[in-house]
Formats: C-alpha cells, sequence, structure tokens
C-alpha cells in the first residue's frame, strides 16, 4: 500500500529497509496490534529480480514456516543434504550429514526473488503494515516521544510519526550513521566473484566449501540442477576474474575444481562484492534499533548473514508484542536493552569464527597449515564435534525465537 498526504501518518513503528530482514520483520508483527509502516527505496520489479541467492538455515526455514510462508517457498528451492568441507585439494575432506544433527536435511538454497515474493505477498494481508514504496527517508528527528521522519514519496516529503525506528537499510546504514552508532570492523583484502552456473553433471544436493589460500569459496545446490558460486579471492585477482568472458571464466573454474560438475554454462550476469566485517558497538538506542546488516556484516563464508538477519528479525518482534503485552513502552531503551542482549553475542560469536576461518585457511604457514589440517581430521573423525560445530553454524545453540517453535 503507497501512501502521500500532507498530514503527519503516525504508527507504532517504522521500519527503514524493506529487503528480506526488514520484510521478515514487518510480516512477524502481523497482528501484533502495532501500527507498522514499511519504508522502502527500491520498487518491488527491482528487489524480485535480483539474482542474489542465499543459504537458508533450519532455523531460518522454521521460522518462516512460523509466519505459514514456507509452504510457498519450499517447493522452490533446492535441499542440500551433505556439506563438504575442504582444504584446497588437500584429499582429505570433512562430510556433514545429516545424522550430525538428527535431521531430515541441513539446509536449503533460495533465490531472493522467491524469498522476497513470498515476504510482500504476505505482507499484502497485513492490514496493519503500510508499504511505501520508492520511498527515501530524508531526515530525522528524535522528540520527547517519538521520531518524526521526513520521507520523499513521489517526488513530495511525507511526515511519518513513529514511537520506534527500526533500521534495516544495510550494512552502510545512513540511519546508523546518523544516530551516532560505532562500528567495529575491518574491510578484507578480499572480494567475492559471483556466479550461477547451470550444471551438466548432478550437484547431488551437496553444498561445498572450499578453503583456498586466496580465500574461501563455497557452491551452493540450486533448483534446476544449477548451483551458486561464491569465489574469494584478493582483490586484484576477484576484479580479473570478474573480466574474464565467460568460457575463460569456465576454463578457470574447472582449473580449480575439476570435472566433478562436468562443462557449466554460466547463467546470467556475475558480479563482485567487497567483503567486510561489521559489527555495531550498539545495536539500540531510545526509540531506535537495528537489524540485519544495518547491525552486523561478515564473510560470506557458510551464508552466515542472511540467517543472522532473520534471526534479529524474529527476535526483536517477540520482544516487542511481549512489552505490548505488559503495557511497557517498547521505544524505551529498557526493552529495546532486551533484544540487544539476546542477539548481540550470538552475532558476535558467528562474525568471531567466520573471521578466524577465513583467517586460519588464507595462508600458506606451515605450522597453521598442520594445525588446520589436523583440526579437520579430529573434525572428521568425531561425529559428536561435528554436531556441535553445526549446530552452532546454523543458529540451532542459542535462544530460539518463538515463531520458529510454532
Amino acid at each position: 500500500m503507497q501512501i502521500a498526504e500532507s498530514k503527519i501518518l503516525d504508527y507504532d513503528i517504522a521500519i527503514v529497509g524493506g529487503g528480506v530482514v526488514g520484510t521478515t520483520f514487518a510480516c512477524a508483527l502481523k497482528d501484533s496490534g502495532f501500527r507498522v509502516a514499511l519504508i522502502e527505496a527500491e520498487v518491488s520489479s527491482l528487489a524480485v529480480s535480483r539474482a542474489q541467492a542465499y543459504s537458508i538455515s533450519l532455523l531460518s526455514s522454521r521460522i518462516f514456516e512460523g509466519l505459514n510462508i514456507w509452504q510457498q517457498i519450499s517447493p522452490q528451492v533446492e535441499t542440500y543434504k551433505n556439506v563438504r568441507l575442504s582444504d584446497s585439494d588437500y584429499p582429505t575432506a570433512v562430510q556433514f550429514a545429516p545424522c550430525d544433527i538428527g535431521t531430515e536435511t541441513l539446509g536449503y538454497v533460495a533465490e531472493h526473488r522467491v524469498l522476497i515474493t513470498a515476504l510482500q505477498d504476505l505482507l499484502q494481508t497485513c492490514s496493519n503494515v503500510d508499504r511505501f514504496c520508492p520511498a527515501k527517508v530524508i531526515k530525522t528527528e528524535h522528540q520527547s516521544s517519538d521520531v518524526v521522519l521526513d520521507v520523499l514519496l513521489n517526488g513530495e516529503v511525507q511526515q511519518i510519526r513513529s514511537r520506534l525506528v527500526v533500521a534495516a537499510d544495510g550494512a552502510r546504514s545512513p540511519l546508523r550513521q546518523q544516530a551516532g552508532i560505532k562500528t567495529l570492523g575491518w574491510q578484507y583484502w578480499q572480494a567475492c566473484v559471483v556466479a550461477t552456473l547451470k550444471l551438466d553433471a548432478p550437484h547431488n544436493n551437496t553444498a561445498y566449501e572450499w578453503f583456498w589460500k586466496t580465500g574461501p569459496s563455497g557452491i551452493l545446490p540450486l533448483p534446476g540442477n544449477r548451483c551458486r558460486i561464491v569465489w574469494t579471492a584478493p582483490r586484484a585477482e576477484a576484479e580479473a576474474l570478474l573480466a574474464l568472458d565467460d568460457r575463460a571464466f569456465i576454463e578457470a573454474f574447472q582449473a580449480r575444481y575439476g570435472s566433478k560438475f562436468g562443462t557449466p554454462e554460466i547463467e546470467g550476469q556475475r558480479y563482485l562484492f567487497p567483503i567486510q566485517l561489521m559489527h555495531s558497538r550498539k545495536y539500540v538506542l531510545p526509540q531506535f534499533a537495528l537489524i540485519g546488516d544495518a547491525a552486523h556484516s561478515c564473510h560470506p563464508l557458510g551464508g552466515q548473514g542472511i540467517n543472522m538477519g532473520i534471526r534479529d528479525a524474529a527476535a526483536l518482534a517477540q520482544v516487542l508484542q511481549t512489552a505490548k503485552k505488559r503495557g511497557e513502552n517498547i521505544a524505551s531503551l529498557r526493552v529495546l536493552k532486551r533484544y540487544e542482549r539476546w542477539r548481540q553475542w550470538e552475532n558476535l560469536l558467528i562474525l568471531s569464527i567466520t573471521d578466524i576461518l577465513n583467517r586460519t585457511f588464507s595462508n600458506q604457514i606451515v605450522p597453521i597449515v598442520q594445525l588446520r589440517r589436523l583440526s579437520l581430521w579430529i573434525l572428521r573423525t568425531l561425529q559428536p564435534l561435528r554436531t556441535i560445530v553445526f549446530r552452532i553454524m546454523s543458529g540451532l545453540t542459542g535462544r530460539t525465537p518463538q515463531l520458529a517453535q510454532r
């Protein structure tokens, strides 16, 4: 629903950013009794047409099931029932299987358009949510009991007044910067080349994570016997890979990964993105909260970023609805700190693990090479250790949102 009126519009919660995380949060507030504004800069057609794909953890799938949209999503995703972890071309690999965690599968791979379409379809049934799109927040003014947002909509400025503002506006979050929230982190020396490949050999529902000296690279199975490759390399090398024509890129791919994927064809465009580790010192201030990439970003190793954001959305929605039932002020620091305590340390653990793995495996220092290969041997040998590691990386060891328990 798009609205443009001259008067100030009043809401309980204003969400800035309508990507997967922001829209998940809006949908999680359905039937909450809150009046919600979702402000998104991109028109739906642009968002749906993105070629991105994500590794979706079991916990994220359960959150979508709690939103009653998993039945729409699941026929359009690919299941992976094996995860193979390798140290470059070292012959000994670690194999994760469903029996390691007592489930039927290990996770899923979903394209952006599949997730965002299901979420936006659900949003149409949320009578308490108004969607402003395309719209851009150009000014925020914090007052004693609310925040006034100046929103550029259809060439005019619409003022929106809200008790709480939630930023889901990405890793460079303008709202986080305006709020003066500092971050910890750094840019990596690496970048990722992302491509979708059409295979002529079966992917066997296996997800691969290879650790090369240039950086970890992942291959995720997609429906239609396709796969998504995330190829990490030093920036200059990544730019050179991106500049190759399709035939030369496939030859480089085969030179690295051999013949197990046959002779694939490139589907769509390849693109490059830089990598950074970022963690906000605070997730909340009075009347303000961060979720998803606005609060944290990490190396794409293991596909952690989107799943951490989905858990953020479910957790914050739960905290706010519980506070409402208790008659508390949802925009108070006391309430919002409950969300921060819940998510900040869980996210920091994942960020630390991905950073340590990237740095440990992206070098050829002999003692470190020997240590990591010993670690892989131990992980391969001890099934209980594989269970612990995979549960941590899947978000199954932390506090589970109520949405995922329905």
